[in-house]
């Protein structure tokens, strides 16, 4: 028998399987993502204003001595720095905020210096991290200061190879300052940016008065001021926004006029809304000149972006005769020219997500203040405490020098001599007296000051070198009673921090840039425009326009020969486009291009929500004729129905024309004016006419009536009207047929076979 070998097997306790109800573990595993993308990504700290991403940015940078004196540094580097310490991501997400913190545009105090293209307010995106350099700003450096001073924990990396700060020492309220957005898991942050003065004065009236109301601190901080500058409307409605922490923003760009050449006018954009940052600025370029091309304004002679570095710049060329202020006006209404800032002051206060009214973020920031500057005095007062005690030696020392001497010369060792300043030591010292070693037993140095002692040169025995020690320890006496008063007197930090803040204020004050008014609502009507009949056409590939009557009656012949439908419409009214899945869909008139016979046309697809890759157009009339007749629909499974006209007459843009079984679509679509007959084709060749008159009246919603019983696999191919007298023939397998000679039949039959 084989040896058996020494198995562990778990007890039945050990592997015992709890039961956990999967609701409940989902919830538990939900809530820990959420927290770790809250805190740990998308939302701010309320002491410093910056997500994770942006401190590890600058702290890398402050590390590799990136700062405002030093040479420019390929921001390729800083990257990948920043993810190889602290930041284990991708790199596009980290050079993207790198990006932000150095736009003027996007930050009003940007944090990050850079050298080389780093976008612009149009959309255009930066060069790449291997074109671009950058350093720290100046006044990123007042976020970094102190950090050495033990003003702030640290904790380890990812790999805990390095530390890293929790937070930054900020002396300014940065959440404020540049304001911040994101988004998290069920959580969003948007906070505007705001003007630095204006939040240090704000701060200052706090720290003066903690019960000051938000209204108070308001007379201080008017607003949000924008680096894009532009209008804020809504000025009443800011108190309770900045109460709450929630509400929107109502912003303005700032429009002028200018003579423009020939007599026109032009309409320019000087500023515009912080929302339109980016794309936006495209889509508003687009927007304007979908005005012109939809006919909603016929003012507008030719557009331009002449945006640069020195700021916006969109110029618009009006006719002479144009209606500026109506112009304006629709600017406001129909483009985003006038939007909305949403404002949620979401940040990260003591380690959880929370909506912040403006006092409280003041309170946060400030108590932040206090904190930072006791870490930081109470190092301070160490050091100089440390400093006093070495000085107070030294002193010491020199008034009894020679008995030093005395002890040095007569000791083996350094321990022999330290052991004797220290404890009064004196065996195995050789001393010229006995006066002298009575002495040197009671010097009781420390052992700091033993050391000082011991590691001191003789050129510190000059007279004048005692006078600057003597000096030197009377200033350091000083600055540890202004320590100790820093410390035990709040009001002493509070003038402390209180002069910080004014020195930033006058380093780094800035006009504000936005104005903050309560602005009437702007009243824009569009102009009626006169009814006018006009011919829509549209081509067999999809393509439709529009011309005058006269226009279509010059080129009526080349007209039906080129289109597929040519009917009459108002221009104030819609089209109809009836497909074979069913569905009916309308187009505004004034969305087609209007103008010249051989004028551009443009794709139904585009005006439409139909889509020509997976169904046909079986019918495009205009709405206003549909009131006047009744629809008839014929299916491929043989089903028919007529329908009242009126029926049709929606303002949606798509609606079910009919009701299908299932597997079925739409044969034919028509109007009917004075059709007698009706004829259908099956592709099995039987072919059966009946009277219109037998085909039921239903609701567009309705299935209908059976037209013609089809056999297994046969379906209706083609649908014929005829009146009487009509001598309307087709082609069929060689045979000419004459419909208005096929058998008269009734509804819901077989029909006759016809043979090759």
């Amino acid at each position: 028998m084989a040896k058996q070998e020494n198995v562990y097997w778990p007890s039945d306790e050990e592997t015992k399987i709890v039961p956990v109800e999967i609701v409940d573990e989902i919830k538990g595993s939900m809530l820990q993502y959420s927290m770790s993308v809250l805190v740990g990504r998308a939302i701010p700290d309320v002491r410093d204003g910056l997500k994770p991403v942006h401190r590890r940015i600058l702290y890398t940078m402050f590390e590799n001595g990136l700062t405002p004196d030093k040479a420019y540094r390929k921001c390729a580097d800083t990257v990948g720095s920043v993810l190889g310490r602290y930041h284990p991501h991708g790199d596009a997400s980290v050079y993207d905020a790198m990006v932000r913190m150095a736009q003027d545009f996007s930050l009003r105090y940007p944090l990050i210096d850079g050298h080389g293209n780093f976008g612009s307010e149009d959309g255009d995106g930066p060069a790449a991290m291997r074109y671009t350099e950058a350093r720290l700003s100046k006044i990123s450096m007042e976020m970094l200061a102190d950090i050495n001073k033990d003003t702030v924990d640290f904790e380890p990396n990812f790999d805990e190879t390095e530390k890293e700060p929790v937070v930054l020492p900020s002396r300014y309220p940065n959440l404020l300052v540049n304001g911040t957005s994101g988004i998290a898991v069920g959580m969003a942050t948007s906070i505007p940016p705001h003007n630095l003065s204006e939040v240090i004065d704000a701060v200052k009236a706090y720290m003066l008065d903690e019960n000051i109301t938000t209204a108070e601190l308001m007379r201080y901080m008017q607003g949000p001021d924008f680096p894009t500058g532009g209008i804020v409307t809504n000025k009443d409605e800011l108190l309770s926004i900045y109460e709450t922490g929630a509400g929107k923003i109502k912003l303005r760009g700032k429009v002028e006029t200018e003579k423009g050449k020939n007599g026109r006018t032009n309409v320019v954009i000087t500023e515009i809304p912080y929302t339109m940052i980016g794309a936006n600025i495209g889509k508003f370029l687009s927007d304007v000149a979908a005005l012109a091309e939809s006919k909603k304004t016929t003012d507008i002679v030719d557009i331009s972006n002449q945006s640069s570095k020195e700021g916006i710049r969109i110029v618009i060329e009006l006719k002479k005769d144009a209606d500026v202020d109506h112009f304006i006006s629709m600017l406001y209404k129909k483009t985003r020219l006038e939007d909305t800032f949403g404002v949620n002051m979401l940040a990260i206060s003591d380690g959880r997500p929370e909506t912040l009214g403006l006092k409280q973020i003041i309170k946060a920031n400030t108590d932040f203040q206090f904190e930072i500057n006791r870490r930081k005095y109470e190092r301070l007062l160490a050091k100089e405490q440390e400093k006093r005690e070495i000085q107070e030696g030294l002193i010491k020392a020199c008034n009894v020098i020679d008995l030093i001497i005395e002890i040095l010369r007569g000791s083996r060792d350094r321990t022999m001599a330290k052991a004797c300043l220290v404890d009064g030591v004196t065996e195995g010292i050789k001393f010229k007296t006995k006066q002298a070693s009575v002495m040197a037993a009671q010097l009781c140095f420390t052992e700091n000051q033993a050391n000082a002692i011991l590691d001191m040169r003789l050129y510190k025995l000059i007279g004048l070198e005692i006078e600057a020690l003597i000096k030197e320890h009377e200033e350091t006496i000083a600055n540890i009673y202004r320590y100790e008063d820093i410390l035990e007197r709040k009001s002493a930090m509070a003038q402390v921090i209180i002069n910080e803040l004014d020195a930033l204020k006058k380093e780094y004050s800035q006009k504000r840039r936005t104005v903050i008014d309560n602005c009437e609502e702007v009243v824009f009507e569009e102009k009626k425009i006169e009814e006018a009949p006009a011919y829509c056409l549209i081509d067999r590939f999809g393509y439709t326009r529009c011309v005058d009557v006269a226009t279509f009656e010059r080129n009526q012949e080349a007209a039906f020969a080129e289109n597929r439908f040519v009917f009459l419409v108002k221009n104030t009214g819609r089209i109809c486009l009836f497909t074979n899945t069913g569905q009916l869909y309308t187009v505004k008139v004034s969305d087609l291009p209007f103008g010249k016979f051989r004028d551009k046309a443009i794709p139904l697809d585009n005006v439409s929500n139909f889509d020509s890759t997976r169904e046909q157009l079986l019918l495009a009339v205009g709405q206003s004729d549909l009131n006047l007749y009744r629809l008839l629909f014929v299916t491929k499974q043989g089903m028919t129905k007529m329908v009242d006209g009126g029926e049709f007459d929606v303002m949606k843009r798509t609606v079910a024309a009919t009701k299908l079984q299932e597997g079925d679509e739409v044969a034919n679509v028509c109007v009917y004016q004075d059709q007698k007959y009706i004829i259908l084709q099956s592709k099995d060749g039987f072919f059966l006419r009946f009277e219109v008159e037998e085909i039921p009246e239903k609701k567009k919603n309705a299935v209908g009536v059976r037209g013609m019983k089809l056999s297994d696999g046969d379906e209706i191919e083609a649908v014929f009207y005829t009146r009487p007298g009509d001598e309307t023939s087709v082609e069929y397998k060689s045979r000419t047929l004459v419909l208005n000679q096929l058998k008269l039949a009734h509804r819901d039959s077989k029909g006759t076979k016809v043979r090759a």
